[in-house]
């Protein structure tokens, strides 16, 4: 007996052992390395491609000037002649105020547009009728080209900021409220009656349950949000023009149209593009990388 308890002891402490390998292979598996990676994977990974991409347009547009592919100034400027516009808009203290004038107007329309568009996507997504009344509305909205609004605008509110204002919120507003909508759509009922069995109603269960389990379709509203705000922005400044409106980047693409000068188009269409690309890597990339990593589907490395 006692041979017999001394193998069944041994045998219970061999199986916790290796249950206990198991379970710290498992939890190994599932630690994420929380580390600050070193800078030379950082450079490799994510400075060091977008450089090359970068290198490569450029070698390939003065390619086209060199060669004599393309030897028309005024239809393909070389890369040199847009620099020198960016230097004379820099000496003459003009580059920043391009950037700020649009990249602020943007950014406050973007934010009224996300105070309405927020509550608005809950309310057609948990209301059936309002649902079957303005959801084919906001959609047919989202597909309208942004660029319809600005002659009514213009007629409405007048040469204004205000104006401007409205076009970002008539793009902006229905991508917003719709990725909300897919958002909620996509929550599984399950976690729906967990919230109400816990208590979890009304605003509470929206805030608590709802919200956080929407926010993937939520961020990527968000998002398309976004570029329908600066793509409006961009079709109000090229066509709306005056003295009080100060010059956005809209405006300088139209000032380049205006007096023929390929460098000026340029040179506003890269500011365009590189805000475009700012905006997403400061903000939205940050946010898309927090959410799949709250959720387990990004892993530090």
């Amino acid at each position: 007996m006692a041979s017999t308890d001394t193998k069944t002891t041994d045998g219970s402490a061999k199986d916790g052992s290796a249950l206990g390998g198991i379970e710290a292979g498992l939890d190994a598996l599932e630690t994420s390395v929380t580390g600050r990676p070193p800078f030379r994977q950082t450079f490799r990974e994510k400075i060091f491609p977008p450089i090359v991409a970068t290198v490569v347009v450029l070698a390939i547009w003065q390619g086209l000037i060199s060669l004599k592919i393309v030897d028309d100034p005024s239809r393909l400027p070389s890369p040199g002649a847009v620099w020198a516009e960016v230097e004379d808009a820099w000496l003459r203290g003009t580059l920043l105020d391009y950037i700020w004038t649009s990249v602020s107007r943007g950014l406050f329309g973007f934010l009224l547009a996300l105070i309405i568009g927020t509550p608005l996507g809950l309310v057609v997504a948990r209301v059936k009728f309002v649902r079957a009344a303005i959801g084919p509305i906001l959609s047919g909205l989202q597909s309208l080209p942004s660029v319809a609004w600005v002659p009514a605008a213009v007629i409405w509110l007048g040469l204004k900021p205000e104006m401007m204002y409205a076009v970002i919120l008539l793009g902006a507003v229905p991508s917003i409220a719709n990725g909300l909508v897919s958002g909620v759509d996509q929550v599984p009922p399950l976690f729906l009656r967990a919230g109400r069995t816990l208590g979890a109603t009304g605003l509470r269960g929206t805030w608590h349950i709802v919200m956080p389990a929407a926010l993937p379709g939520y961020v990527a509203g968000l998002k398309q949000g976004w570029a329908f705000s600066w793509r409006s922005l961009m079709a109000a400044e090229i066509i709306a023009t005056a003295p009080d409106l100060g010059v956005g980047l809209g405006q300088l693409l139209e000032v380049g149209r205006t007096n023929s000068s390929m460098a000026t188009v340029f040179l506003a269409i890269l500011l365009i593009l590189f805000v475009g690309i700012a905006i997403d890597l400061l903000i939205f990339s940050p946010l898309e990388r927090w959410v799949l990593r709250s959720r387990g589907l990004l892993v530090k490395s």
